[in-house]
């Protein structure tokens, strides 16, 4: 039986308060918990990226909400060029773009919802964090 875990406002602050370091990636100590299949939600920061990679979950969904800064979003249409990614057994495909996609700018306080099986890619220009939710299909 999984077990229930707790996350004040005051770990969400003190995650939100470390220096920003210059790429793709999600923020401890929810990582750390996300990885490792403890709790579905996550923070990850997008700081100056403009090259990035699209994927596609057949198996769940992603419900993302803008903490901070502003996060262009590609959404929808196909992958380009898609390959499986190791390690996920075919559950989780990558490419190197989105053909005929919906492109959004993601801010402060706004949610997108991308459905399993939907590619999407996004990345920040400046500095954006966000929580990232993930729910299985039903």
């Amino acid at each position: 039986m999984k077990k229930c875990v707790l996350t004040t406002k005051a770990e969400i602050d003190k995650t939100l308060s470390q220096k920003s370091v210059l790429g793709k990636h999600q923020l401890e100590p929810l990582k750390s918990l996300f990885l490792g299949g403890k709790i579905p939600f996550g923070i990850i920061e997008d700081y100056k990226i403009s090259d990035t990679e699209a994927e596609v979950h057949k198996h769940e969904g992603d419900l993302w909400f803008c903490l901070e800064g502003e996060v262009e979003f590609i959404y929808g249409g196909e992958l380009v060029e898609p390959w499986v990614r190791e390690g996920s057994d075919g559950n989780e495909l990558g490419g190197k773009g989105i053909k005929d996609g919906t492109k959004i700018i993601l801010k402060k306080g706004d949610w997108l919802w991308i459905p399993h099986g939907q590619p999407h890619m996004h990345w920040a220009p400046k500095k954006a964090r966000m929580a990232i939710i993930k729910i299985p299909k039903a």
